[in-house]
């Protein structure tokens, strides 16, 4: 299989198994907002402009969905997301109205945190056993409390820290732009929507979800969650109001949401690797020789973001493509020289889009949480013999050391 055909199949492998084993917040089990769905769980779209309260379903949506992409930075998805609804729902029954007013939160401080530690010993319950099991570690260590690092992010045990930071901080947004209305004199059902929308891309709004001086998240987000955010706006619950023709706000409009998942599955199956050496990696200090488990090499995947290929006669077969990606759904504002490898997935997809393949970005983010969760784990004895990837996987086929030897 030649270098181009294999990034082609591999994209559509994982776009497919994205499409069909897709794990997406089940927002109709929230209970606040159990009108807003069908009694299939179907989004009713023809209401998402309804008021509820002063604001419109498809803010208060959006203002939920922010404060589960910062949240889902911690250690268990599955578990995070039952954080989340549990609390909303609980907060709700109290009249703590967190998502409708931001502000209870905060007012309310003592009863959020409570609930916030009460709701996690209930999760840690159900959760603790399956996730020792699939980590290799004790129950014990179970916790969804997280703090920024040097290294990234670390457990904690102050829940104030957890809870002020991870979950105080989205909230804030979109209480920040009510006041700033308020100020203007200007009313809106959605000012988070409205700010949201005001960028030329999802990519754009992403950056700025976290880099923006006024509303800006910083440190209590990461990459990965403003385009994990960018995702689920876009893609996975389709909220976009304002732009739904714009080549902007379309389904590769915003990069991939790279995380340990994406980087130990596209690493091992030598995706990456037909983009630039090993040792390109090492320098770029995205592979950290024995700084992993075990003694083994670290794959740090946010190290990827800003690098450019490599293979120059891959890249150069479709880089007017890659030129038009950037510029027209991207929109990132200047005409590329070379090809940044965090944005192949943009580019890949786009040129199946155009040979009558209807796959996005999501899709294939979805295919490395199902592989990267299910089959590729993050220890030196994944179960590759059931792997979907293991026909095409070069560390199944050629180079073991590739699987047992890295970890993210």
């Amino acid at each position: 299989m030649g270098d181009l055909e294999f990034v082609y199949e591999i994209t559509k492998r994982l776009s497919e198994l994205g499409r069909n084993n897709r794990e997406i917040p089940k927002l109709y089990e929230v209970e606040p907002f159990k009108h807003y769905f069908s009694t299939e769980g179907k989004l009713r779209y023809d209401e998402l402009d309804e008021y509820d309260g002063g604001s419109s379903r498809r803010e208060i949506l959006t203002r939920y969905l922010l404060v589960n992409v910062v949240l889902d930075q911690g250690p268990d998805m599955i578990g995070v997301r039952e954080l989340l609804k549990n609390v909303t729902t609980k907060l709700y029954r109290r009249e703590t109205r967190i998502f409708h007013r931001p502000i209870d939160f905060f007012r309310e401080l003592g009863i959020s945190i409570d609930e916030v530690l009460d709701e996690h010993k209930s999760v840690k319950k159900i959760r603790a056993e399956d996730w020792a099991r699939e980590k290799k570690s004790t129950p014990s260590k179970y916790n969804l409390f997280f703090a920024q690092s040097q290294r990234g992010l670390i457990s904690t045990k102050q829940v104030l820290d957890y809870a002020v930071h991870r979950w105080g901080v989205p909230l804030c947004v979109p209480l920040l732009l009510e006041k700033d209305l308020q100020k203007a004199k200007v009313e809106s059902p959605q000012p988070l929507v409205d700010y949201l929308e005001s960028h030329k891309s999802a990519e754009i709004m992403a950056q700025q979800l976290k880099d923006e001086e006024r509303y800006g998240l910083g440190s209590a987000i990461g990459d990965k969650a403003c385009h994990l955010f960018a995702k689920m706006y876009v893609s996975i619950f389709k909220l976009v109001k304002y732009k739904p023709k714009d080549t902007g706000w379309t389904d590769i409009s915003y990069e991939v949401p790279f995380d340990s998942n994406a980087g130990r599955v596209l690493f091992r199956t030598g995706f990456l690797l037909e983009w630039a050496t090993l040792e390109d990696y090492e320098n770029w200090n995205v592979i950290q020789r024995n700084a992993g488990k075990s003694g083994t090499h670290y794959i740090r995947v946010t190290n990827i973001r800003g690098k450019k290929a490599q293979n120059i006669s891959l890249v150069s077969s479709f880089f007017s493509d890659y030129v038009d990606v950037v510029t027209n759904y991207l929109k990132i504002g200047y005409r590329p020289q070379s090809l940044e490898i965090q944005r192949l997935v943009n580019l890949l997809i786009y040129e199946l889009i155009k040979e009558g393949h209807r796959y996005s970005v999501a899709d294939f983010d979805d295919g490395l949480m199902y592989v990267g969760t299910k089959y590729c784990f993050n220890h030196e004895n994944p179960t590759c013999k059931n792997c979907p990837l293991k026909d095409l996987c070069r560390g199944y086929n050629k180079d073991r050391s590739l699987i047992g030897g890295y970890t993210t």
